[in-house]
């Protein structure tokens, strides 16, 4: 099973190296939303990509967010980095 997580990581990599590039190209002619829209996408697939290699799968946007928040609490609150 870790050889298709991996694969599934690689194929949400290139989503997202997709995404960047239609970003770069929507900037150069103007595109300025457009270019935002991607640029959010590709952070999207990549956090996907990341998460399955750790165990965890969401399609919602709120759940890779809050997926990635608990992983960097948890990192910051082991490490004794406390936030005022």
């Amino acid at each position: 099973m870790e050889g298709s997580l991996k694969k599934l990581a690689g194929y949400r990599m290139d989503r997202a190296k997709e995404m960047l590039v239609a970003a770069r190209e929507n900037l150069e002619i103007g595109q300025y939303k457009t270019s935002l829209n991607r640029s959010y996408y590709a952070i999207f697939h990549a956090m996907r990509a990341m998460n399955i290699l750790k165990g965890f799968d969401s399609s919602k946007h709120s759940g890779v967010i809050a997926f990635l928040i608990r992983s960097i609490s948890k990192k910051i609150f082991s490490i004794g980095i406390y936030l005022s």
